[in-house]
This record gives structure tokens, C-alpha cells and sequence, in this order.
């Protein structure tokens, strides 16, 4: 994705059957979606101030595969005078971002629509000034004719923000002390060839060089800025940092641990393994570190 497909994956990808790439039981992911994006809210934050210097106050915001509605609460948060309008295709996660945004005291703002994107969007009673959407492209078999969907519901001068691509998180040191040095570059490397079969795996796929600006470009949408923001959570990390930490390694460990050796799935083992010292539950040395990109374009005519 100029790739970087761990964050995505260590936040949404889990697989009942480990050959049906796209057999994602988003519901059952809801807990560690949540921990995640809570996780990144520093970052969010300062996207969403990014975009807010960009553009006249939305009336309509739309956060497209919104999943359980933490980042569509906090553009509530940015944007108070837009309503927000949380589309996804899980039911109960749009349940778990309803109750948030009452919890949060923006329910009066806030709605959610149920479906598959990109169709539902022709479901929205408005056009909208804002689409945010942040990781569900690429669940999408052809990104191109989404994004020329999400286009068509933009009013004139609506802002497209999509966050794809940046780089992939880092949680531990090179060498950690137990099996071979370097274990997150290899889990890139399988992760890689993990979302390249996940990608051909969806339906009606077609596979696109991944320029979001070249293709906002070709869907009629003007580009007006790129920009990448940092999550920087230095060791010792936070409580909720190991949380998602070791989610993240154990659904690694669960999906694509048949294509790495015996010494790093051992080595996987221990880093999720709550008894042991050496795991993510309990090193000093655990940080969290990515960089997400926000590519951001315009509705002219």
C-alpha cells in the first residue's frame, strides 16, 4: 500500500479458515479494533486538526467502514457542528459505535448506515462534505470504482480523506534477547504475500498500482495534500500498548505463523505468553512506533 499492511492487519484481519482470505469476523476483531484505534488517537488527532485547516466546517461527514466508531467519535470531536454518519457492514460494530457516541454525549449527531461500501453510500439521504476512509479501501475488490463511488457522494468542494499506506508498526527492538534478530522484518515480509492473497481472494478483484492520488485523479477528484502522521510511544509503554501488542503478535502468530520457522513461532509463543518475563506482557523495552498516511482530495465539478 506503498506497503504497509501490518497496522491494518494487526487491527482488522482475522481468518475462521486459514485459507479463506476473506472469511473476517469483524465482530469477534471489535475488541481489539477498539484498543487500537484508542492506541492511535494521538495520531488521529492530529490528522483530523490537519484536515480541519483545510476545509470550511463539514455538515455531513461520513466515516466509510467505521467499524466500532472510535475514530467517527472523535471527528464528532473535531468537527462539532457536522453530524457523522459511522458506515460498515458489521451490525454489531455499528451497535458498539452507537453506544460510544452516546457514552461520549454526541449521540444527537450521530447515525450509522449498514451495508456493503461502496453501494450503501447511495443510501445516505445528502451528499456529504466530508468521506473519511481509514483502512477499508482495501477491503474493497475494486478501489478504483470505490473511489469513484465515494466521489459521486461528495457535495461540490467535499474533501475524500483516505488513509492507506504509511508504514508498518514497530513494537521491539531489532534484537530482543530470545530466537533470531529481526522478527518483525520477517513478519512484514509474510504479511506481504498474506494481503496480496487477501487482495486476489476478493470478490471482484482488480488489481491497481496502489497511487491514491493518481487514482482519486482518474475518479474526477482534484488531490490537495498528502501527509503522514506519527504514533510515537516510547518504552516503557503504556498498559494499553501491551494490550495490543500482544493481540496483534497472537493473531499473527494464529494466521500466518505456518509460514515462518519453528524458532520464530517459538519465539512468538513466548513474546504472547503471559507467564513468561520475556513477553510483550512484561519487557521494558516494548514501544509502539508507525506512521499512518492521510491522501486527501477534492469534488471540483
Amino acid at each position: 500500500m506503498a506497503h504497509d499492511h501490518q497496522h491494518q492487519h494487526q487491527h482488522q484481519h482475522d481468518h475462521r479458515h486459514q485459507h479463506d482470505h476473506t472469511d473476517i469476523d469483524w465482530a469477534e476483531m471489535a475488541p481489539l479494533l477498539e484498543a487500537q484505534a484508542e492506541l492511535y488517537t494521538p495520531l488521529h488527532e492530529r490528522a483530523l486538526a490537519w484536515l480541519g485547516k483545510k476545509q470550511t466546517e463539514p455538515g455531513l461527514i461520513v466515516d466509510a467502514g467505521s467499524g466500532p466508531g472510535v475514530v467517527s467519535c472523535l471527528l464528532a470531536d473535531a468537527f462539532p457542528g457536522a453530524r457523522v454518519v459511522a458506515v460498515d457492514g458489521s451490525e454489531p460494530l455499528l451497535e458498539r459505535a452507537r453506544a460510544r457516541a452516546k457514552r461520549l454525549g454526541v449521540a444527537d449527531r450521530f447515525g450509522t448506515l449498514a451495508g456493503e461500501l461502496p453501494d450503501i453510500m447511495t443510501d445516505l439521504d445528502y451528499p456529504a462534505d466530508l468521506i473519511w476512509a481509514s483502512h477499508s479501501l482495501h477491503h474493497l475488490g475494486d478501489q478504483r470504482a470505490a473511489i469513484a463511488a465515494y466521489g459521486e457522494r461528495l457535495t461540490f468542494g467535499g474533501t475524500l480523506a483516505l488513509v492507506e499506506g504509511g508504514l508498518p508498526t514497530r513494537f521491539l527492538p531489532r534484537d530482543i534477547g530470545i530466537g533470531r534478530p529481526g522478527l518483525q522484518a520477517r513478519l512484514d515480509a509474510v504479511q506481504e504475500e498474506w494481503f496480496t492473497q487477501m487482495r486476489a481472494a476478493l470478490p471482484g478483484s482488480v488489481a491497481v498500482p496502489e497511487d491514491w492520488p493518481a487514482l482519486m485523479t482518474a475518479a474526477g477528484l482534484k488531490p490537495t495534500g498528502t501527509r503522514s502522521f506519527l504514533l510515537d510511544l516510547p518504552a516503557p509503554a503504556p498498559d494499553r500498548a501491551r494490550t495490543v501488542a500482544a493481540a496483534t503478535l497472537s493473531r499473527h502468530r494464529e494466521i500466518i505463523g505456518d509460514s515462518l520457522d519453528a524458532t520464530d513461532r517459538a519465539t512468538l509463543d513466548r513474546l504472547v505468553d503471559p507467564d513468561d518475563k520475556a513477553s510483550v506482557h512484561h519487557r521494558p523495552d516494548l514501544f509502539v512506533l508507525s506512521a499512518r498516511t492521510v491522501h486527501t482530495a477534492v469534488r471540483t465539478g
